[in-house]
């Protein structure tokens, strides 16, 4: 279980997270939902340990979240791979040099990552030669290979031709089922109807409605707030 406790972020004096909290367990989705600049990448840096809350706590399984493990794993919107290396090394590298697996074991790693994924017969190519959806599947593969508790998506349909958002949202459900905790930030709302997720819909650092998708879809006049996100109207 991953609990966020009334976490608050400033930048600079501008508030760009307000008193955040809600819980996502293994095996859920929750996705944060809403226009650049309200504050939904700022929780997914937050808990990969690129920035620091002012204020609140994060746990994981009851104890305080370490930023000095492993235990979240992150997928970037452009992806950051290592262009310099093979698809096969983008793998093996930080489980060699971070986990400090033997170089069979990580191979093996891997190849079994890279043939769920469908990248088998890439392991020598390089992300330069790959397609946006390809180099999406590795950055996940090189996330789960690590083993991480809780995996963030972060704006992950941003980079790739929307006819993949299907490809997309299978992958992120696929991820939950294997016991895994995913947030994803995002304000594509076509993602969300292929996921089944808890949907939290963020403007000026707060969270102002939340609720499952599927029951959103099944009554989103519940939900005038998401309702009108959805339909595009952000007047």
């Amino acid at each position: 279980m991953l609990k966020i406790k009334n976490i608050s972020k400033s930048y600079g004096g501008k508030q760009v997270l307000n008193n955040i909290s809600f819980e996502v367990k293994e095996s859920e989705i929750a996705v944060l939902l809403g226009e650049s600049g309200v504050g939904k990448s700022t929780v997914i840096r937050i808990l990969n340990g690129l920035d620091k809350i002012d204020s609140g706590e994060i746990l994981l399984d009851n104890k305080e979240l370490s930023t000095s493990g492993h235990s979240v794993g992150m997928v970037f919107q452009l992806f950051n791979l290592f262009e310099h290396m093979t698809v096969l090394e983008n793998i093996t590298f930080p489980l060699e040099k971070v986990l400090k697996l033997g170089h069979k074991e990580a191979v093996k790693i891997a190849m079994n990552l890279l043939e769920k994924y469908g990248l088998k017969e890439k392991i020598n190519e390089y992300p330069s030669g790959l397609s946006g959806g390809q180099k999406q599947r590795l950055a996940l593969s090189r996330t789960i290979a690590m083993k991480p508790k809780v995996i963030c998506l972060d704006e992950p349909t941003s980079a790739l031709d929307p006819m993949l958002t299907t490809n997309v949202a299978h992958n992120i459900q696929d991820i939950a089922k294997n016991n895994f905790i995913v947030l994803v930030a995002t304000h594509d709302t076509t993602l969300l109807e292929k996921l089944n997720c808890t949907i939290y819909l963020m403007e000026k650092g707060q969270i102002i409605e939340t609720t499952n998708s599927k029951e959103f879809y099944e009554n989103q006049n519940k939900f005038p707030k998401l309702k009108k996100f959805v339909a595009g109207d952000i007047s």
